[in-house]
């Protein structure tokens, strides 16, 4: 074979690797901007995430509340319900994904098994009186509401949530987020601040005890408390 056909097959033979070799490197490119922008999807933003561990944080204790004493129950509530709320607050916008309808975890019974638990917890001290609530405006009587309806209701959207996230698929995770989102902008972030109001008040109306000979005491069987001169 004559010597310059060895020398053009050898250089066709150079050009068809390196032609392959551009071709993987364009492919891992192409990839790894895939990812930069799947990245870039409200499921991994930092504020996201952060909410995301703060809630299976809340979903677990909720979970494993059985035979918790009050005092520890309204003590953590009072860590985490802001806690909560904050990072809530913090997510970011995430539009509605068309045709993508989140699972939803919680069924009425396991939501009955959370609120009785609460329920049984916090005894004589579940009722409150509620006064951020639109029923207010046609009642001329308080409204009564409880700790732990309000604290299951939260526990059902966000639990709702890590279900969605367990299951791994963005799109889902992110119509869950936007879900969550919204529900705690018209509902359940209304609810979380109602009851710890009342949480506030279980854990420390107790401890602001007044002295016999205190004349600005008034003291009744649900709290005790000082009146402040201006």
């Amino acid at each position: 074979m004559p010597l310059y056909t060895l020398v053009y097959s050898g250089i066709f033979s150079l050009i068809i690797r390196l032609f392959h070799q551009k071709t993987v490197i364009l492919q891992k490119l192409s990839e790894t901007m895939k990812n930069k922008e799947s990245n870039t999807s409200v499921v991994y933003n930092r504020d996201t995430i952060e909410f995301i561990t703060v809630s299976k944080e809340f979903c677990s204790y909720i979970e494993n509340i059985e035979g918790t004493k009050r005092e520890d129950f309204t003590n953590t509530m009072l860590k985490l319900l802001p806690l909560l709320y904050l990072k809530a607050n913090m997510l970011p916008e995430c539009p509605h994904q068309e045709d993508v309808v989140p699972e939803q975890y919680v069924t009425e019974d396991s939501y009955e098994i959370v609120r009785m638990n609460i329920a049984g917890i916090m005894a004589d001290m579940d009722d409150y009186l509620e006064v951020f609530m639109q029923d207010m405006v046609y009642s001329d009587k308080p409204i009564i509401s409880t700790i732990s309806e309000n604290i299951a209701d939260i526990y059902q959207d966000i639990r709702d949530l890590i279900f969605s996230f367990q299951l791994g698929y963005d799109e889902v995770m992110e119509e869950a987020v936007a879900v969550c989102k919204e529900n705690f902008e018209l509902y359940w972030g209304q609810k979380l601040t109602n009851v710890l109001r009342a949480l506030h008040n279980v854990r420390y109306s107790n401890n602001n005890e007044c002295g016999e000979d205190d004349d600005d005491c008034c003291c009744d069987d649900d709290c005790c408390h000082h009146h402040h001169e201006d």
